[in-house]
């Protein structure tokens, strides 16, 4: 135990004796800094001013102190809350009974009090205080100075701290809600109706991706956490809902990076008698929007990457930007697979369209820097895509990237149950991503019922906000991201 924490359990035991609870209780009518420094401005407060007491100038205020300074029979404390900084000036002749209990306070303490308005000498604004109740003593001492703190680990690992000492990354959560909101009042406003689906699911499927297993005893069955809600979200249009939508936690059992979390946020949602061209109607609508309306933006800065989030965006064909980039055209398979092996890539155990889509990765996507709507992708990478009339070795499906990543993917779904059967077998004899070798019998019995037509999108939330914030990790807009254990029992 730190000299620190020895010393503050000794406050806190005198605290005690004085007769005080240190952990507090109720405290209402709180206003927050923020509100209470912009009724400020409609105030004329002169330097070295106390206002005389009213229902506009005297306010309750509670908040993590950040700063505390003693100057005799004065003290000026810095309080912290979700808004922001503010001043709170106490003197031993105004808070008589508090006095004790504040000369015992250490930074990261949590109080409220009730105080008026004014501004000190220097003209600095100030809630003076008339009384202070302590709401919690802080037992471990926070960041050094409260100037942030500022190992990655650490502020991963012990985000409670991370968000009361970095102001930046708390903003980051506040914004992340707020755009998250933003996104329903688009679907909203749009007749979507939000829904939520099984996470625990008897099949995993509506991705390529490898799931966590789970056992359920009572049933003695397995279970798989599910990795995308697509299928059961379909089942919806099935049933007459025919616009729906869920922000998702799946759960894919694969690595870890700047832009891959095993747990992630996901909307997905499906419209009945659309298709992929209404899913960029909403891409555009939410993301662009969401730049413009929560930001205040079009233009957002990515380290030193400018976005621009201005509409339209291009909608360029994927057969064309990888003849553009990679050299050839993408029927050319006797070079697909010189290239992939020239990259060193395990081609002989891949499908002839998983090798194409590799090299697209590894060539285009690097590219694709503003806002790009990549459409038309090869169809046997698209099991659950109906089929470009025009040439069904093409699906209708798009992918959108931002910033070389990609951010949402979209189907015209394919709703023809013959068809469907086919795609699930031909994923079980290993013809495309071995990830989806799958069947779910119970999903081609609904298609039998039959599913209207329908366009269907899924957006990578965390990645959006990654790009709306310019937060440059997945994990810096994750709450508390999977880390490693340091140990037993962690």
């Amino acid at each position: 135990m730190s000299d620190q924490i020895t010393d503050r359990i000794a406050k806190l035991e005198k605290i005690r004796e004085l007769g005080v609870d240190p952990y507090g209780s109720r405290f209402t009518d709180v206003t927050a800094n923020a509100a209470i420094a912009a009724a400020a401005e409609k105030l004329t407060i002169e330097s070295g001013q106390i206002l005389d007491a009213g229902p506009e100038t005297t306010f309750r205020a509670a908040g993590r102190v950040t700063l505390h300074r003693i100057f005799g029979n004065l003290m000026f404390m810095t309080v912290r809350d979700r808004t922001g900084d503010l001043q709170f000036g106490l003197s031993k002749k105004m808070v008589t009974e508090g006095w004790k209990v504040a000369k015992l306070l250490d930074l990261g303490d949590i109080v409220g009090v009730e105080g008026t308005l004014g501004r000190t000498k220097t003209g600095e604004l100030t809630l003076w205080c008339t009384s202070l109740t302590l709401l919690s003593k802080a037992l471990r001492p926070p960041p050094e100075k409260f100037h942030g703190l500022t190992d990655v680990e650490a502020r991963y690992r012990r985000r409670y701290v991370d968000l009361f000492a970095n102001p930046e990354s708390r903003d980051v959560f506040i914004k992340r809600a707020k755009i998250i909101d933003y996104a329903r009042a688009v679907l909203h406003r749009r007749g979507f109706l939000e829904v939520e689906t099984p996470v625990l699911q008897p099949i995993y499927g509506g991705a390529a991706a490898r799931p966590f297993t789970t056992h359920h005893n009572t049933l003695d069955m397995d279970l798989f956490l599910r990795i995308s809600p697509e299928l059961y979200l379909k089942r919806c249009l099935v049933g007459g809902l025919e616009r729906v939508y869920e922000f998702s936690r799946n759960f894919r059992n694969e690595g870890i990076s700047p832009r891959h979390n095993p747990e992630f946020t996901l909307l997905e949602l499906y419209q009945a008698y659309g298709d992929y061209h209404d899913m960029m109607d909403v891409c555009e609508d939410f993301i662009a929007g969401a730049a413009r309306d929560v930001i205040g933006t079009n233009k957002i800065m990515f380290g030193d990457q400018e976005i621009d989030y201005t509409t339209p965006w291009p909608r360029m064909k994927y057969v064309d930007l990888f003849a553009e980039h990679v050299g050839f055209p993408l029927t050319d398979i006797a070079k697909v697979r010189q290239r992939a092996r020239e990259l060193k890539l395990e081609e002989t155990k891949m499908d002839d369209a998983v090798v194409v889509n590799a090299l697209f990765e590894h060539h285009v996507e690097p590219k694709l820097v503003n806002p790009t709507f990549v459409i038309d992708y090869p169809a046997p990478i698209c099991p659950l895509t109906k089929r470009d009339p025009a040439d069904p070795n093409f699906a209708l499906r798009f992918e959108l990237f931002i910033n070389r990543m990609e951010i949402g993917n979209a189907y015209s779904e394919l709703n023809d149950p013959a068809v469907q059967r086919e795609t699930f077998s031909n994923q079980l004899r290993g013809e495309g991503d071995e990830t989806m070798a799958v069947m779910d019998e119970d999903y081609v019995e609904a298609l039998e019922y039959g599913m209207p037509p329908a366009g269907g999108l899924g957006i990578g939330i965390d990645r959006v906000v990654m790009l709306l914030t310019g937060s440059k990790s997945i994990r810096d807009v994750i709450l508390f991201p999977l880390q490693r254990g340091q140990g037993p029992g962690t």
